[in-house]
């Protein structure tokens, strides 16, 4: 079997209402397809979210590297010589978003042409995952409404609050309110996207103590090496490393410098692959991590449910899998369904996320 041909396909969906967080904000999906085709008619599909103002990548750039640097090495391949692949991409630097797309496209391309579902090809340890739910920035009431329609809809017990914004006392209200009105048994966590420097950090942890918090994600820039060791050193939950590291070479550096003492795994940056290098690194050291969400679309959610439901240390905590229930629609012809906090693989050939083809030529963009 060899790779004919390779497409970047971009598409944009709105959501229903801007997502604000501390890094910027989203109005709109504009995302890429992947599709892999071989000479046997088996193609392998994955979704591109570009975040340009997280990674430097743009829908532009994810189909230019793809269509221009990549696809003209890796065409005539066989699919499963994925170290090969790899290492051509391997060659240019960054560009992490449009490798994780090819990556996971080539693990679904895989999955069918054996007839396995690739969450049993990555290690097949259960079939699905708790899901957490994202809160962005919105008055408190607000928030707070939002967690108990989503607990009472879906079941969702697990919320991820974005913070990073000043005054301060917005975000620590924010903790405040959600504690009291959804009490003890929900688990909340923060997630402040560099939005602060590391002190206004310890001070947040402060004016939070005894809320039962159980995680602080990226709560300042990385590149403050001594003020975010000191945080971490000094702080009473985990700093968790989420854009600080996207590669494994970056897991590495934060956790042996002291820069994080537990990471985000985002199948969007990393794909199958280097997600489980990541993953491995990790348990190796007795760290734990998450499985986070680059606000994917439900093909890329479904991705991270099939990665994170394959192994045992990916299933400890939620997974962050429900922002696409902030889109107007989606390409995905059998919508995922969450059912007691829940979300399940898909027990079919591949990761399993077939797309509607009339609602891609809908959102298509050319």
């Amino acid at each position: 079997m060899k790779i004919l041909r390779i497409e970047a396909i971009p598409y944009s969906i709105p959501y229903n209402h801007a997502l604000k967080f501390a890094s910027g904000q989203v109005t709109d999906a504009e995302h890429v397809l992947v599709r892999i085709h071989t000479d046997e008619g088996i193609v392998g599909e994955a979704d591109a979210p570009p975040r340009p103002y997280t990674y430097g990548e743009t829908q532009a750039s994810i189909i230019t590297i793809i269509e221009s640097i990549f696809a003209p090495q890796i065409i005539g391949l066989d699919p499963f010589d994925r170290g090969k692949i790899h290492e051509i991409m391997a060659r240019t630097i960054h560009n992490q978003v449009a490798k994780g797309a090819l990556d996971i496209a080539l693990w679904d391309l895989m999955g069918k042409a054996l007839g396995t579902p690739v969450h049993k090809l990555l290690g097949g340890y259960t079939d699905s995952m708790r899901v957490s739910h994202m809160l962005g920035f919105r008055p408190a009431q607000e928030l707070l409404d939002e967690a108990l329609r989503f607990g009472e809809q879906y079941g969702i017990t697990t919320f991820k609050l974005k913070v990073g914004r000043r005054p301060l006392t917005l975000d620590i209200e924010a903790c405040h309110v959600l504690r009291a009105g959804l009490g003890d048994e929900v688990e909340l966590y923060l997630d402040a996207n560099r939005g602060w420097s590391a002190n206004e950090a310890m001070e947040v942890l402060r004016r939070t103590e005894g809320l039962g918090l159980t995680a602080l994600e990226e709560p300042c820039d990385a590149k403050e090496a001594m003020s975010r060791r000191r945080l971490v050193e000094n702080s009473p939950i985990p700093i968790v490393g989420d854009e600080s590291v996207p590669t494994a070479g970056d897991v590495s550096r934060e956790l042996l410098s002291g820069g994080s003492n537990a990471i985000c795994i985002k199948t969007a940056r990393s794909g199958f692959t280097e997600a489980t290098e990541i993953l491995g690194l990790c348990t190796g050291l007795g760290v734990d991590v998450t499985m986070g969400n680059q606000i994917d679309t439900q093909v890329g959610s479904l991705a991270t449910v099939t990665f994170g439901a394959a192994h045992e240390a990916t299933t400890r905590r939620a997974g962050e899998l429900s922002n696409f229930l902030d889109m107007a629609d989606d390409l995905l012809a059998d919508p995922i369904r969450i059912s007691g906090g829940r979300i399940s693989v898909r027990n079919v050939p591949g990761v399993g996320a077939g797309i509607d083809e009339a609602k891609l030529a809908r959102y298509r963009q050319n």
